[in-house]
């Protein structure tokens, strides 16, 4: 954005404020309001992409100059793996600064133009087509969401396929066919519709009869419907887009049962995930809400040996319990209700918010709305995503760096367990696995990252090692 657009708005900003205050012309003062609002929400919109591409930048800096291993890095990492992880970071910044350059542009385009409103009036005439009544709110809300969730899915294919085939595919990630990928995409894109819709056409039926109490209703539904799918995606959900074996019989399979008997961990099943027809990442993690819970473990987590690239990847038996301790770590702190309870209050918060502000007829007009024509999945979509945006960045903020808490607490838990030393070859393999660059930004990662770099968590099992020495 450039320093004369800076200044106009600006201008415009004191001028609309003067004319609203001490201006006679109600029919002006209308329209001054409505330019105002969209032109506050554009200014927060790229001022928040501004602090980002900032950020974005000083790390691309980092790739490009650093090329010195950290010294706890140097006895399993070697320059070839060092200079691999680099120019990945490299790519995937570049490929991030032009996603949301085209991200922003495309949004603030959108809005300028008042295609919102063009959408809800396209979705009128589908649904006149197929003899809806405009009256029948709900059904046309349907309607609308299916044509942005469609137009949505469409304009980011190009960025899909270019991660996912050029991007991924250039450093050796990629495993996927172009039939696994439409496939796949095409599963996405039922299954959204398919849970949204539904969710959506309760939500707007609550706002519209719920009375002055539909903000405790509306927050009752959501959560009540949270936990309803946080239970069904691991048995019903994640099984349509990947395939799960149990973990045979052995060593390793003992292991995390007796880890699970040492903690108590109401352990129904170990299952390996057959993640590697899809990339070639690695992960561990465990599910289930109430009562057993599964542990999964991605294929590419197990240690093999590349006899064509003469390479060995994933982790050891021992390796893998030192990654398990830490996400039975996250089950013992309480990390996940924790976390389930602080975005439900802030739930209530939202809904709240959108209870006293949904009635102003300015945040419609000002997409482009006739006066009077006031749906409500727009003024969902206004007050929860755009009169809020400052309000979201702020506590995206803060609920990164409390994710940051709990990921060294439960280091600190598999530390406790006597697993310091195979959670820390474990971190970094995984890191030289997936081609991780262990050097950030200090600004990027405190804004970034819910996750501790690698090099703060060893230094952090340092700390705790020598704690309990001393202890």
């Amino acid at each position: 954005m450039s320093n004369s657009f800076d200044f106009v708005s600006i201008f415009y900003i004191f001028y609309y404020l003067y004319e609203y205050i001490y201006g006679d012309n109600n029919g002006l003062v209308m329209t001054i309001d409505e330019n105002l609002l969209l032109l506050l929400i554009l200014i927060f919109s790229w001022v928040e992409y501004a602090w980002e591409l900032y950020l974005s930048l000083r790390q691309l800096m980092i790739y490009k100059t650093n090329n010195t291993i950290p010294e706890d890095l140097k006895e399993m990492l070697n320059e070839e793996s060092f200079k691999k992880a680099r120019l990945y970071g490299i790519d995937k910044s570049q490929y991030k600064i032009v996603k949301e350059f085209y991200s922003i542009s495309l949004t603030s385009f959108i809005l300028y133009n008042r295609w919102i409103s063009a959408a809800w009036q396209k979705s009128e005439d589908i649904a006149t087509f197929f003899n809806i009544s405009p009256s029948q709110e709900i059904l046309i809300s349907c309607v609308f969401m299916t044509f942005v969730t469609l137009f949505n899915f469409v304009v980011n294919m190009p960025f899909s396929i270019y991660e996912i085939f050029v991007l991924e595919e250039k450093h050796g990630f990629n495993k996927q066919t172009i039939g696994f990928f439409i496939k796949d995409q095409l599963k996405s894109l039922v299954l959204s519709l398919v849970i949204t819709l539904p969710i959506v056409s309760i939500a707007i039926f609550i706002i519209m009869l719920g009375g002055n109490m539909f903000v405790v209703w509306l927050w009752l539904f959501t959560t009540v419907t949270t936990l309803i799918l946080l239970t069904l995606y691991p048995s019903v959900i994640a099984p349509l887009f990947d395939k799960f074996v149990p973990l045979p019989d052995g060593t390793l399979r003992k292991g995390i049962e007796n880890l699970a008997s040492r903690l108590n961990f109401p352990l129904s099943q170990v299952y390996i995930v057959e993640g590697s027809k899809r990339s070639a990442h690695s992960n561990a993690y465990f599910s289930g809400l109430f009562g057993a819970k599964r542990i999964v473990l991605f294929d590419t987590l197990l240690e093999k040996h590349d006899e064509v690239k003469k390479v060995t990847t994933g982790c050891t038996e021992n390796e893998i319990l030192g990654v398990l301790a830490h996400e039975l770590g996250h089950w013992k702190c309480s990390h996940i209700y924790k976390s389930i309870v602080l975005t439900e209050v802030n739930l209530l918060l939202l809904f709240t918010a959108f209870g006293l502000l949904f009635k102003y007829s300015l945040l419609y007009t000002s997409l482009g709305f006739p006066s009077g024509q006031e749906p409500v999945i727009i003024g969902l979509i206004v007050v929860l995503q755009l009169i809020l945006a400052p309000y979201n960045s702020l506590l995206s903020f803060f609920a990164t760096a409390l994710s940051r808490k709990f990921e060294f607490e439960a280091d600190n838990f598999a530390v406790g367990l006597d697993y310091p030393m195979e959670l820390r070859s474990a971190l970094i393999k995984l890191g030289k696995d997936n081609l991780d660059y262990p050097i950030y930004d200090k600004l990027y990662s405190a804004w970034y990252h819910s996750h501790p770099t690698l090099l703060h968590r060893i230094e952090n099992i340092k700390v705790q090692i020598s704690n309990k020495k001393d202890d």
